[in-house]
């Protein structure tokens, strides 16, 4: 069949009869040959396909993962907030002289003093 031939018969032809050879040439296109001629092409977007699935179940393992040690962040940075705030007021100066009273230390009423030897007195003479 020539070219004017075929439109010469797709024009004697109805709209169903045309939608009819488009799924007839449609499932030519899908049958057994097309698809051997195509493994190639088909192995490619499987691997595609499966490297897809594991990546995007690698981000979500890695997600869950960063969101759990976020929480435990939070834990120990509040941890941390609560230690320095009890060393804060163990070191207060009330504090300190209420523990050394228990051991029987008493504060100085006298103000401290530096306490110099004899040898270094006389090499700041000369």
């Amino acid at each position: 069949m020539s070219t004017e031939e075929q439109s010469k018969q797709e024009e004697l032809m109805t709209p169903a009869q045309r939608v009819k050879n488009d799924w007839k040439s449609l499932v030519e296109k899908v049958s057994y040959r097309a698809i051997v001629n195509n493994i190639p092409y088909l192995a490619f977007v499987v691997l595609l396909c499966v490297l897809y699935i594991s990546n995007s179940h690698r981000a979500i393992e890695m997600q869950r993962e960063l969101n759990a040690q976020n929480k435990q962040l939070k834990e120990l940075r509040w941890k941390y907030m609560d230690v320095k705030s009890q060393l804060m007021y163990v070191k207060t100066e009330t504090q300190v002289i209420k523990n050394a009273e228990k051991i029987g230390l008493k504060p100085s009423l006298l103000p401290a003093y530096k306490v110099t030897t004899g040898a270094s007195s006389k090499t700041e003479m000369r």
